[in-house]
């Protein structure tokens, strides 16, 4: 059995200060500590293929897939419903994986609004293109500037980032092209439009599934 605090560092959430600016977020350095952070690194696929995966559609290490299960578990789940004052006890989980990014990655936008909470972790070893500011997520005040940012996060670390999802929840990042493993989870809404995402979810977990079999 794994220790699930040895995984995720929540007594680091439960310390971290929430921010207004640009809008409301949690951001955790070092939520994975760096020792165990090496064996999920060591633990995730190199492949120079864009797009979210599954876990399930994934080939993760011992610890790789311990962290998955914890990321999706009740402890996290209480932690971040305390730590913003939500009630978060009948939201579905979708749990994605990126590995690489792509020219087109980074974008401006927002979430679905059928994603009520974004939580994002980043399991980067440091870089000179992340020392550079490329692909390092900015939390941005607007929809049209990606220079009119408030707080820039590095894929690195281990690093956490929680915010409630909303119309003027903007973000986005300068392009970088290569290896980028992120954890993508969201508490989305209980509704037919979030149903409808989930299953599409399901979906691209199966066909995935299938691809990497082939």
């Amino acid at each position: 059995m794994h220790n699930a605090p040895a995984i995720l560092d929540l007594a680091a959430l439960a310390a971290a200060p929430v921010s207004d600016q640009p809008f409301r977020h949690v951001v955790v350095p070092e939520f994975i500590p760096s020792a165990t952070l090496a064996r999920v690194y060591d633990g995730l696929p190199r492949m120079a293929r864009g797009g979210s995966f599954p876990p399930d559609a994934l080939r993760l290490g011992d610890a790789a897939r311990a962290m998955m299960q914890d990321m999706e578990g009740p402890a996290l789940r209480d932690a971040i419903a305390a730590k913003l004052g939500l009630n978060l006890d009948d939201a579905p989980t979708m749990l994605t994986v990126r590995l690489y990014c792509r020219e087109k990655d980074g974008q401006i936008h927002t979430d679905s609004d059928a994603k009520r909470v974004t939580v994002l972790l980043y399991l980067n070893p440091e870089q000179p293109a992340f020392t550079q500011q490329e692909g390092c997520l900015r939390l941005l005040r607007g929809p049209t500037d990606l220079e009119d940012y408030a707080v820039e996060i590095s894929p690195t670390r281990g690093t956490l980032l929680i915010f409630p999802n909303g119309p003027g929840t903007w973000h986005g990042h300068r392009t970088y092209v290569g290896p980028r493993h992120s954890v993508l989870l969201n508490y989305v809404t209980n509704d037919s439009k979030a149903r409808a995402e989930l299953r599409r979810h399901k979906l691209s977990a199966l066909v995935k599934r299938l691809s990497f079999a082939a």
